[in-house]
């Protein structure tokens, strides 16, 4: 452990744990209801779509922009200040979204909301600070899981405060992001000594020069698209759940919020325990080809079905799709040499970045064109066809790409003798 240079006091993850839990279920608890706010401001539920889909994009736009620039500030002068600044920043956005009387007014915050975030990209710096190389995949683990755990108890808590009333689970998440701001200030310690900081680099902080190094990965491409597509395809879902399910269901934000918490539990057992027993099993590689084929169904499955209940059922039954983007993400750190971890890991997050740009923009519009049509009516499943689509994209290149004979990683022969 390494000793904090704000307080003296030694870095724990006990408190990194407790901040990313708070934030994820702040993030969880405004889920379900945002786009019912949004709802509250236009006059059609085509107006709702395209306002929160430019919700969406806006926040996304401004984290992908913003977020290697407090990386780098973070690197200069200390995770502490930048994680503080986020928990503040994002209490003042829930606080001034709760209390917006204009579209514009939530529309300018989650801009500002965007800008100032980077709080998971942070810890996880913290926790490469804190601990020894030996311990970091396990401490990861424990950040992973209090992020479902937010993730889990976020969205039921938010959908039933919603219920009640569509401005408390803002509130609510004000509320907890202060007191993790006030908890931060007071508890958390620095996790970067003065003589590891380095001085920005505002070139490498530009965050198209981060993309940029997508291309050095040689080798990699096609891993990359796979991984790309697969979590497109998962931003496309996220912007069209909650008014897909209002506009084919009828459902409420109590009814959302329910939904998301089996999608939290389901990804906590499967990632969390169910993956590697199943990999001790089966290769690597064949449990990401049935993955990318199970959730290209449930994509089709999700935007067919004719009553609410059945999509629990799909939930469910995409056991294989959660482990897709785990399974590939060991793949392609398996297939670069350890000292290229850092690039493939930020090729990945940089796919995310641009996944939560694009699927706003590409879902949205698509939702809005069928929102008029009847509760029941399969035509509103528009925009999971688009998500089944693009993972079926990704689904052909996986398998091509997994049939060469020469591709075989390092944690499915460990887990084949090990079975």
């Amino acid at each position: 452990m390494t000793k904090g240079s704000t307080s003296g006091r030694t870095a724990a993850m006990p408190f990194i744990m407790v901040t990313v839990l708070l934030d994820m279920m702040s993030i969880g608890i405004i889920a379900p209801v945002l786009p019912k706010l949004i709802g509250s401001f236009m006059g059609s539920g085509a107006d709702t779509s395209f306002a929160y889909g430019a919700a969406q994009a806006a926040f996304a736009i401004a984290q992908f922009f913003s977020a290697s620039i407090l990386g780098a500030l973070s690197d200069r002068y200390g995770r502490r200040p930048v994680l503080l600044l986020g928990l503040l920043g994002m209490s003042v956005n829930y606080f001034v979204t709760a209390l917006a009387t204009e579209f514009w007014m939530l529309l300018a915050v989650r801009v500002m909301g965007g800008a100032v975030c980077a709080n998971i990209a942070v810890a996880n710096a913290y926790v490469a600070d804190i601990t020894q190389p030996k311990d970091r995949a396990r401490n990861y683990g424990m950040l992973g899981a209090m992020f479902g755990l937010g993730f889990i108890l976020g969205p039921v808590t938010g959908g039933l405060l919603g219920n009640m009333n569509v401005h408390w689970p803002f509130f609510l998440a004000g509320a907890l992001c202060l007191i993790n701001t006030v908890y931060g200030f007071f508890v958390l310690p620095e996790s970067l000594p003065q003589e590891r900081r380095r001085a920005v680099d505002w070139v490498r902080a530009n965050p198209f020069s981060v993309l940029s190094r997508l291309r050095k990965l040689q080798g990699l491409e096609q891993l990359l698209w796979i991984l790309g597509l697969s979590i497109l395809a998962q931003g496309c879902l996220h912007t069209s759940w909650f008014l897909y399910t209002e506009f084919k269901f009828g459902w409420t934000p109590k009814d959302n919020g329910i939904s998301l918490f089996v999608v939290g539990l389901m990804a906590v057992l499967v990632q969390g325990g169910l993956l590697r027993q199943i990999q001790k099993r089966m290769a690597l590689d064949r449990i990401v080809r049935i993955g990318l084929v199970s959730a290209t169904l449930a994509y089709a499955g999700y935007g067919l079905v004719p009553v609410g209940w059945l999509m629990y059922v799909v939930i469910v039954a995409n056991v294989f799709g959660y482990m897709v983007q785990p399974g590939l993400q060991s793949v392609v750190s398996n297939s670069v040499d350890p000292s290229r971890q850092g690039e493939a890991m930020g090729a990945v997050s940089s796919l995310n970045s641009v996944a939560a740009v694009l699927g706003p923009i590409l879902s949205a519009p698509m939702l809005a064109t069928v929102s008029h049509y009847p509760l029941g009516d399969w035509r509103i499943g528009a925009p999971f066809y688009l998500c089944a689509t693009i993972q079926l994209v990704a689904a052909i290149i996986g398998f091509r790409y997994f049939s060469r004979p020469r591709h075989v990683d390092d944690d499915t022969l460990a887990g084949r003798a090990s079975a």
